[in-house]
């Protein structure tokens, strides 16, 4: 028995696809090793790449997970050319973001008033 109605054009169909346990279990433990990496790459003094290594740990593992947890590996081409180009938009765009403000910051912090306690 067919589970597609005949009107459904082949390239239209829905095609699922089950991750092996031996994949998924990689994947998690990448992830773990990115997570760890992260923490580690906090105590690191590399000036002002701090913010850059952070984004782009974050950026590696955000694909992992869209491409296998949330299988769009196995979707169009397209799909995923699309997903790392506006992960990468957005890590851009918050890196600038924060460079800028570090690098603002003994300005901003010379030109605020003094706190005085009492």
């Amino acid at each position: 028995m067919d589970t597609y109605p005949s009107s459904i054009p082949a390239t239209e169909q829905i095609h699922s696809h089950v991750s092996s346990p031996k994949q998924l279990i990689t994947v998690f433990t990448t992830l773990l090793g990115l997570t760890a990496l992260t923490v580690t790459a906090s105590t690191w003094q590399v000036g002002r790449f701090d913010v850059w290594i952070a984004l782009g740990i974050a950026g590696v593992k955000a694909i992992l997970v869209a491409a296998y947890f949330m299988h769009l590996r196995y979707d169009k081409p397209i799909n995923a050319l699309m997903l790392v180009f506006s992960i990468g938009v957005v890590v851009l765009f918050l890196g600038v973001t924060l460079a800028d403000a570090v690098q603002l910051a003994p300005e901003v912090e010379a030109a605020a008033p003094p706190i005085v306690s009492e």
